[in-house]
Order: structure tokens, then C-alpha cells, then sequence
């Protein structure tokens, strides 16, 4: 077990200057901590101190009206939606929370740490990932120096668009200190159609059936039986969102385009849609299971596919299942010292996917590579970009890269 770290608590940005810049001049490296929720997320490499962001705290900018939001990145993901959900918003792309599934509380998650992992939920098929709506942010990046990129609009005039760079970067690039997001309005209602009675390859074809239809569904997954809904049989869900004529007629179209080869339909109102995706959002079907896991993203026509080969290579499955209408499959396994890495990427790689390790032991993350491993050019791509961004390796040292 890693001992506690020296902790700096990062009030603003001029604290964030110093940190680095003494980290910098000692040669120490620095793990960035918000609320926690992902602090068992990526490779073990243990820092040598902490900076915290919770101080680094509040909503410096909303005007629902113009749909833009800022905050400081230590604010609370709760304290957001729950001023969005007051004037009727929300923050489209969904954010995970990882905490309940990496054995934190959850609500403890930060704007800082969402876009740090550009952490994006069901709604991400339809609405985008989380880099998608970042308008702009303010950093400090491991030379210890200010940048803000970016405003309060959807356009970028500098040829380089950095957001793209943070989002997903886990803070190997830059402390993130304040953060500015497009909001969009909630939908009146929304409703969930399962079908039930195909199989699992059938299944998944019935989603992607779906998404060519101009229903517009804005979630698709698939629960194998005894998943999610205490359902006996598989099924496939779908989500349909907003003015409450538009959606019943719209499952009304979906049922009569799909119906047949024995397959029933039953509708959950919005009370049971919301709860049902809500817990899909944050891997609920699979967090109770005692047991490693990883997050695959490859193509929905390859999903079921990955998951046979590695079915037919012996992995024990404790549960799985499937978002982004096959796009995204999450997959417990049985507790080993590697995790399967081996097979599990073998697996992806015929389907030209990615999969991370999200869940393993700290003894794990240190041997396995929980990041998917890249092509030659990208790694290479990759340390240029941190080199330029982190060229002495302060901030999060390890944390996605052995070498970095």
C-alpha cells in the first residue's frame, strides 16, 4: 500500500505556479487529486506529492440563456447538475462517475476529473464525448506555466485545439484549473424500449437496426440476462428522449420497424429510463461484481464479436455488457495477476479496438499496461506531446505511460 502523500492544497492558480515550478526545481513528481473518485484509475505509479483541487472550487460563469457554463475545476460534478437540473439543463454528454465502481462514494467526482478523463456516458452515440462540449479551460501545464485556450463559443481559430488534448490526458499534461462547458436543455420526457427475446448477437443487430431508423434513439445497450432489469432473458435497450408526443410516437415507429423473429417489447416510463441509464452510465450492472474489469471500444458491428474470442479463449466472464449500441463493452473477469491482458487485447486487436483496464489491484496496474498499447507514430506523437506540454515528467508520472 502506498503511504500517504505530502498533500499541496491548490487554492488558485498562482498556488499551482509555485507547486510545479517547486516540483520542477526538485525534480518531484505530482499526482493531481480532486474528489478522489478516480484515484485507483490508470497505472500504479506512486508520486511524491499531491495537489489538491477541491479549494479550487465554484461556478465563476453561468448564463442559461447563451448555454455556457464555466466552473473551477475542484467544483463538485454534483453541484453542477444539480444548478443545471434547477433551470432545466444538463450536461448532455453524461459524465461517469467511477467512484462507486473503483470502491470510492460516489458524488465525489470534480468537472476537473471529468474532463481529465473525458469521462462520457450513454448519451455519448448521440450527443458527443465530453471533449466535445468543452468550449475552453485555463491550465497550468508541467513547465509551471498559464494557458487558457479556447472561450465561450464552439470555434477554434488557432489551428491547434488543445482541447482535444486535455480531454483524456488523466492530468499527464497540465493541472486544469477552470473549465468551460456548453449546456443544453433537458428533454421534456424520455422512455426506454426494451426488447426482449433475441439473443445476444441478435440482439445488438436490432441496435444498430435501430440506429439507421430516423427515431432517433439517444442510448442504445445491450443486457445479457441476469445483468441489469432482473430479466430472464437478454435484451436490448433503447431510449428515446424528448417532447412527450414526439417519443411515443417514435417507440411506436421502432416497435412496428422491429418487431419479429419472436421478439416482445415492453416500455419503462421515465422514472425506470432515467434509473435504468443512470446506472448503466456508471457500470452499476458490473461495480457489485467481485472481480477486474475492463472497458473495450471498438466498432458495434465488432463488439460481440471481441467478446466470443474471448469467450473461446477461456476467460472467465463474471458479467458483461454493451453501450453505444456494441461500441462499448464493459467485462468483469475473474481476479488473475495479469488480468488476461494478453488474451483480452488479442481479442481487440483483430477488431482494431482499444481496452483499459479500469478495475485491477495495485499489484496489477503495475505490471500490466492498463492503457491499450499504441502503434509506433503514436507513441511517438504521444511523448512529444507530453514533452512539450511536461518535458520533466512532473505531473502524474506514469500514470498512462511506464516510460512516462
Amino acid at each position: 500500500m502506498q503511504a500517504a502523500l505530502a498533500t499541496l492544497e491548490i487554492r488558485d492558480e498562482s498556488d499551482a505556479v509555485d507547486a510545479i515550478c517547486a516540483a520542477n526545481a526538485k525534480g518531484v513528481s505530482c499526482a493531481i487529486v480532486g474528489g478522489g473518485s478516480k484515484s485507483q484509475l490508470g497505472r500504479c505509479a506512486p508520486q511524491t506529492q499531491a495537489l489538491s483541487t477541491p479549494a479550487l472550487a465554484g461556478v465563476t460563469l453561468y448564463e442559461p440563456n447563451e448555454l455556457v457554463l464555466s466552473a473551477r475545476a475542484g467544483t463538485r460534478l454534483s453541484e453542477i447538475e444539480a444548478l443545471l437540473e434547477n433551470n432545466g439543463q444538463q450536461l448532455a454528454f453524461e459524465p461517469m462517475d467511477y467512484g462507486p465502481l473503483l470502491g470510492a462514494e460516489a458524488g465525489y467526482a470534480t468537472i476537473g476529473g471529468v474532463i481529465a478523463a473525458n469521462a462520457s456516458g450513454p448519451r455519448r452515440i448521440k450527443a458527443g464525448a465530453a471533449r466535445d462540449h468543452l468550449l475552453g479551460f485555463r491550465c497550468v501545464t508541467g513547465r509551471g506555466e498559464q494557458v487558457k485556450s479556447g472561450g465561450r463559443v464552439m470555434k477554434n481559430v488557432t489551428g491547434y485545439d488543445l482541447s482535444k488534448l486535455v480531454c483524456g490526458s488523466y492530468g499527464t499534461l497540465a493541472l486544469l484549473t477552470e473549465l468551460t462547458l456548453k449546456v443544453l436543455p433537458k428533454s421534456e420526457t424520455e422512455c426506454t424500449l426494451l426488447a426482449i427475446g433475441a439473443d445476444e448477437a441478435e440482439s445488438l443487430a436490432l441496435l444498430r437496426r435501430a440506429t439507421a431508423t430516423p427515431c432517433e434513439p439517444s442510448s442504445l445497450a445491450m443486457l445479457p440476462a441476469g445483468v441489469a432489469l432482473a430479466l430472464d432473458a437478454d435484451a436490448a435497450a433503447i431510449r428515446l428522449e424528448g417532447p412527450t408526443i414526439s417519443v411515443t410516437a417514435r417507440r411506436d415507429d421502432l416497435v412496428a420497424r422491429l418487431s419479429g423473429g419472436g421478439v416482445r417489447f415492453e416500455t419503462l416510463d421515465e422514472r425506470d429510463s432515467t434509473t435504468l441509464w443512470r446506472g448503466l452510465r456508471d457500470a452499476a450492472p458490473i461495480a457489485a461484481q467481485v472481480g477486474q474489469v475492463w472497458r473495450i471500444s471498438v466498432a458495434p458491428t465488432e463488439g460481440f464479436a471481441v467478446v466470443e474470442r474471448i469467450r473461446r479463449a477461456g476467460v472467465p466472464l463474471l458479467a458483461h455488457f454493451y453501450d453505444w449500441a456494441g461500441g462499448l463493452i464493459w467485462l468483469c473477469v475473474e481476479t488473475t495477476s495479469d488480468a488476461y491482458a494478453a488474451v483480452v487485447r488479442a481479442a481487440v486487436d483483430v477488431s482494431g479496438g482499444h481496452a483499459t483496464l479500469i478495475r485491477a489491484s495495485q499489484e496489477t496496474r503495475t505490471i500490466v499496461d492498463v492503457f491499450h498499447p499504441q502503434p509506433a507514430a503514436l507513441a511517438a506523437l504521444t511523448r512529444r506531446v507530453k514533452e512539450s506540454f511536461d518535458p520533466a515528467h512532473i505531473l502524474e508520472r506514469g500514470r498512462m505511460r511506464a516510460e512516462f
